[in-house]
């Protein structure tokens, strides 16, 4: 069991790290709203996670793999979500900050940071089908399979947890210079272009 879950971590490891839409999240929260938002837009991803491995390990995303229907109506729903993330964030950066002291984005609480990580997350089919292809794999033969799954799980949550948590620390100690006008403009830019990228991405991707 031991091996198995250390290869499956190697794995998960590879697949948290790659830049996608949690990371741009969690940075963009950070900068703009402080350390404390980001960590809670961080946890929101984790519990997004967290539920879809509980689904996988139910095999409730099977039933998603199974209907094509059922797939491609969380996968729209999922890509206007990010393409709304992306316009709200090139909206507000065209809004002119007044001066240099002004709070970051008191707007952005830390419920709505939380709620966005975990909406973002649900709202991803390919999360589900990422667990139910790749689970199965790594468990070993007669181990429990939710027991297993779940363990997996929690493997994989952590290591997000981890890498998020690292990211935070970044864009806060960078965040007197990220949160300057002029670079948070261009932050906001670059995130809300990212955003739709990854949102017309999900939206075509079959």
């Amino acid at each position: 069991m031991l091996t198995a879950c250390l290869a499956f971590a190697a794995v998960a490891a590879l697949v948290t790290i790659t830049p996608g839409v949690d990371t741009m999240l969690v940075l963009r929260t950070t900068v703009t709203s402080g350390r404390r938002t980001g960590y809670l837009a961080g946890a929101g991803v984790a519990s997004g996670l967290l539920c879809w491995a509980a689904a996988s390990a139910a095999g409730l995303t099977a039933l998603l793999a199974a209907s094509q229907i059922a797939f491609d109506v969380l996968r729209v729903a999922g890509a206007c979500y990010l393409l709304w993330l992306g316009g709200q964030a090139l909206w507000k950066a065209r809004r002119k900050t007044r001066d240099s002291e002004e709070a970051p984005d008191a707007s952005v609480s830390g419920l709505t940071a939380l709620r966005t990580g975990l909406t973002s997350n649900l709202l991803n089919p390919k999360v589900g089908v990422f667990y139910m292809s790749m689970l199965p794999q790594f468990i070993p033969h007669g181990a429990p399979m939710f027991g297993t799954s779940m363990l997996f799980g929690v493997i994989h949550v952590a290591e997000v947890l981890v890498w998020l948590g690292f990211v935070v620390v970044a864009a806060s100690a960078a965040r007197r210079v990220l949160s300057r006008p002029a670079v948070k403009r261009r932050l906001q830019q670059v995130t809300g272009v990212a955003f739709i990228g990854f949102g017309v991405r999900l939206a075509v991707e079959r």
